[in-house]
């Protein structure tokens, strides 16, 4: 069975994604700052990881980072679900080894699971 780290701030939006992956039989776990995204990703070693970029403590793209430079999580792939759609933040994401950039404006959960389905076959 598959293990997800949500590493989301807003709690409404972190309990709707996680209804909907518990719905479909994945584990998951949790993180509501960038420290704790980080720090799951190494006790955890989910199968993906499905991250913000504007957190509490180190944002999102600094967790990306230490989560790909890191030999023990490189392997992670990690969708980025932000509000920030800017051109920039995008690639900024890609380059730093994003498998996905999701806005969250323009992604219903269940549009988020199909893109964690597909990047977990």
């Amino acid at each position: 069975m598959a293990k997800i780290v949500i590493v989301e701030d807003d709690k409404f939006l972190r309990d709707l994604i996680t209804q909907k992956v518990l719905k479909e039989g994945y584990l998951v776990v949790e993180a509501v700052s960038g420290e704790e995204g980080v720090a799951k990703a190494k006790e955890e070693k989910p199968d993906l990881m499905l991250l913000d970029l504007i957190l509490p403590g180190i944002d999102g793209f600094e967790v990306l980072r230490q989560v790909k430079e890191n030999p023990e999580t490189s392997s992670i792939p990690v969708i980025i679900l932000s509000n920030l759609g800017q051109k920039d933040d995008v690639e900024r994401g890609m380059n730093l080894g994003a498998a996905d950039y999701l806005i969250k404006a323009h992604f219903t959960p269940g549009e988020i699971l199909t893109k964690i389905k597909s990047i977990l076959k």
